[in-house]
């Protein structure tokens, strides 16, 4: 399974962007799709995850200004990102719980990561 994240930038504070990622290959269903960030010298940190239902949870630092959803026709996450702010400054990383075929375990896939960087 690859997936492919597209929408990062520069922008300045206070401003928008929204981050897409697309899974495609083998796939049966997908499960769990999300993000995650990793500033320079920090480790990976969980940003939002929503299931296959459609339910979210998010990251304390981001509750109320980003909002994750996802299409499954297309098996896209999107995460729209607003009143950015310098500290969320970081290279952004989906992911998405995959079972590739029928009665199989679910496995991770991950994409390759999109920079965002928010100028003060």
């Amino acid at each position: 399974v690859q997936l492919q994240a597209s929408g990062g930038g520069l922008v300045q504070a206070g401003g928008s962007l929204r981050l897409s990622c697309a899974a495609s290959g083998r796939i049966f269903y997908i499960n769990d799709m999300g993000w995650y960030r990793q500033a320079p010298g920090k480790q990976r940190d969980l940003v939002a995850v929503i299931t296959r239902g459609g339910s979210t949870n998010y990251a304390d630092s981001v509750n109320g200004r980003f909002t994750i959803s996802r299409d499954n026709a297309k098996n896209t996450v999107y995460l729209e990102m607003n009143s950015l702010k310098p500290e969320d400054t970081a290279v952004y990383y989906c992911y998405a719980r995959v079972a590739r075929f029928s009665g199989t375990s679910e496995s991770t896939g991950w994409g390759q990561g999109t920079q965002v960087t928010v100028s003060s």
